[in-house]
């Protein structure tokens, strides 16, 4: 028999937001993708570990992590030193990587990109900031996939790995980012290091288990699980906190993956 959706004499909103103090705590740290920014005191090693640690987070936790951490290794824990500054033999050392469908191939175009980006800029957070017209999060995911590509040679094969919402994608990954970089609380787990977007603009990570536990709690009606059903899902949260919809990330990622609902 599955548990109740919500406890008895309990609020949907009470019985989420204690899910969130649950799981939004320093403990998370150690067994989530978040623990590679986590590594580092450094703004752009900051940055450059979660983009890669959030574009390796699909499948196992544990290998995601160690995965992102061979990478940081064989950037020599300094990932922005090494993409701005690497030579063509510390590009060698890279070559013999691989994380699923992720190759060298996609990571010495990453590293490439990112060399250029920070030769122009002190913050990735520019890659997402589209100018001083009126933004959102669709807009600002656009932007940065249309930026990331916008070099030349680019390899056909690396584009299935930045997602856009221009395509349908959810962005999962890329959403789990920006709450990495813009959410900022006291518990040490988000890092709020980013200042031109806000959390309240924030779109919800969404993939199978967040949208089964969102569906059983009445929070999504679509089937199909794309980018609509991550903005009907965001619509919802912020009807419980319209300021950091997104920290009930924690309460449906430990709902779905940790307690099975």
């Amino acid at each position: 028999m599955q548990p109740p959706a919500v406890p008895a004499g309990r609020s949907l909103k009470d019985f989420f937001d204690e899910k969130v103090r649950q799981y939004n705590r320093p403990e998370f740290i150690q067994d989530d993708p978040v623990c590679i920014p986590h590594l580092f005191t450094r703004k752009q090693d900051i940055e450059i570990a979660g983009l890669f640690a959030a574009v390796f987070a699909w499948g196992n936790r544990t290998t995601i992590i160690n995965k992102s951490r061979e990478l940081m290794q064989l950037m020599d824990q300094a990932p922005y030193e090494f993409c701005l500054h690497h030579s063509a033999k510390d590009l060698q050392s890279l070559t013999t990587f691989k994380h699923r469908t992720f190759n060298s191939t996609d990571l010495l175009y990453f590293v490439a990109f990112l060399q250029y980006h920070y030769s122009r800029h002190n913050s990735l957070e520019e890659a997402f900031v589209p100018g001083k017209a009126e933004n959102s999060i669709e807009r600002a995911l656009t932007h940065f996939h249309n930026y990331f590509f916008s070099l030349e040679h680019v390899p056909n094969r690396t584009r299935k790995h930045i997602a856009t919402p221009y395509k349908g994608s959810t962005c999962k990954r890329l959403n789990m980012y920006l709450r990495w970089m813009v959410r900022k609380d006291r518990q040490g787990v988000d890092f709020g290091i980013w200042k031109k977007i806000s959390p309240a603009d924030l779109v919800c990570p969404i993939d199978l288990h967040v949208a089964r536990v969102a569906k059983r709690f009445g929070l999504l009606d679509r089937k199909q699980i794309d980018w609509q059903a991550a903005i009907e899902l965001t619509t919802y949260l912020r009807t419980l906190d319209p300021n950091d919809p997104v920290k009930y990330d924690f309460a449906l990622f430990g709902l779905g993956v940790i307690e099975k609902y």
